[in-house]
């Protein structure tokens, strides 16, 4: 009955922590500090650095034009600013469509490798300074580039991680709504992480490097942004935040397709826990690795085993002789919020929008793709070469 109690307890701090404990000592933290020590730094102004925004596009024909107008429609001098489209193994005609454009780079390669080893290529046309990294399905603000490049001038900021928002085409969807809460979380997160120390790596859809901290990476690794990003830390400077820097993206356009992209992603992150070791080196990485530890780590490792614990524990702590009302309250309250997560989920197959529902739902889904994510890593049935997620169409 002992051992019981404490995997109870132990699995309610875990998730608790995991979940809203971390971030809710990073605000504490942070805005106590704010109050003892104007600690916000000032962002020094200086001329404009050169800078080249890579995007790779595979079979990305048709929203690629549209891209390439909102790229070049980007606020920033022309002179200094370079565009590059990577279109390795496409095969619907879009690097035609790109070459009616001559300001933008076009690269090529019949041969498909994958999205970071065309990155790499593309790299090794780099000459400006600075390096901006934008998915081909998203547009950026007008002021993205400017509002990054003013990071630079802190000599600390090796790289600045963007704003990810979910938009609406018109039509509000159970899927948009739920990824819309999760990445307004994500943002709220990545603030407290950049006013503690860093961002603990970078969304795809929006963030930038400096050139020359660029480390080549294995071409099979999935989450590039995420190693490219981490890399950047583990070099000893930070990823700062700058949420006026932002990419809007159409949700998925059905659960399916959310879930694909979910799975894909979490097998990503168990790959890249070994490519990322340095970062548990707490003596040498001491605030970074507190960070990755609790915002990465915790969530991606422990976090569903402790969901199924805190529930068995639970259910035999109840079913035990002498248990006292709170258990037998908190049991109804773990099935009840498993029950509206399946009515939302109901909704959703139904096409209807869960409204409150969204939020066990998608909280259990998350941790549903975790756990596929993982099956899919230890198989080794991720590939590199992943099939695309579809997104709702623009009105």
């Amino acid at each position: 009955m002992l051992i019981t109690v404490v995997f109870f307890w132990v699995s309610l701090s875990v998730l608790f922590y995991c979940y809203i404990g971390y971030g809710l000592l990073l605000f504490v933290f942070n805005r106590t500090r704010s109050f003892f020590i104007n600690s916000a730094k000032k962002q020094r102004t200086g001329e404009l650095e050169p800078v080249t925004i890579i995007i790779p596009a595979y079979n990305e024909k048709d929203v690629i034009e549209r891209k390439i107008k909102n790229t070049l429609n980007i606020d920033y001098p022309a002179d200094k600013l370079n565009i590059i489209f990577i279109t390795d193994g496409s095969t619907d005609g879009s690097q035609a469509v790109i070459g009616q454009y001559p300001s933008v780079l076009l690269l090529h390669e019949a041969e498909r490798k994958g999205k970071l080893a065309a990155i790499n290529r593309a790299m090794q046309h780099i000459k400006t300074p600075i390096v901006v990294f934008s998915d081909a399905n998203t547009d950026l603000n007008k002021e993205c580039v400017r509002r990054i490049a003013t990071h630079y001038n802190d000599p600390e900021t090796g790289g600045v991680a963007g704003e990810k928002k979910i938009i609406s085409n018109g039509k509000r969807s159970a899927v948009g709504d739920a990824e819309g809460l999760y990445w307004k979380y994500e943002s709220f997160m990545k603030k407290q992480d950049a006013c503690f120390n860093t961002v603990v790596g970078a969304a795809g859809e929006l963030f930038s490097i400096r050139t020359s901290l660029y480390k080549q990476l294995h071409d099979h690794i999935i989450l590039d942004d995420f190693v490219i990003s981490m890399n950047i830390c583990l070099q000893g400077y930070k990823i700062a935040y700058e949420p006026e820097a932002y990419a809007t993206e159409l949700p998925s356009a059905s659960l399916t397709e959310e879930k694909k992209r979910k799975v894909r992603i979490s097998a990503g992150a168990y790959q890249c826990i070994r490519y990322l070791k340095n970062a548990l080196n707490i003596f040498r990485y001491p605030l970074l690795g507190f960070q990755y530890v609790s915002r990465r780590l915790l969530r991606w490792l422990v976090c569903p085993v402790m969901l199924v614990a805190l529930l068995v524990s639970n259910v035999l702590i109840v079913t035990g002789a002498g248990s006292c009302l709170f258990y037998k309250i908190f049991l109804g309250g773990q099935l009840l919020f498993y029950c509206l997560a399946l009515m939302g989920w109901l909704l959703i197959l139904f096409g209807k929008r869960p409204s409150i529902l969204t939020i066990p739902f998608y909280f259990v889904f998350m941790n549903y793709c975790l756990v596929n994510g993982f099956v899919k890593f230890l198989k080794g049935k991720q590939t590199v070469l992943w099939e695309r997620s579809m997104r709702e169409t623009a009105r």
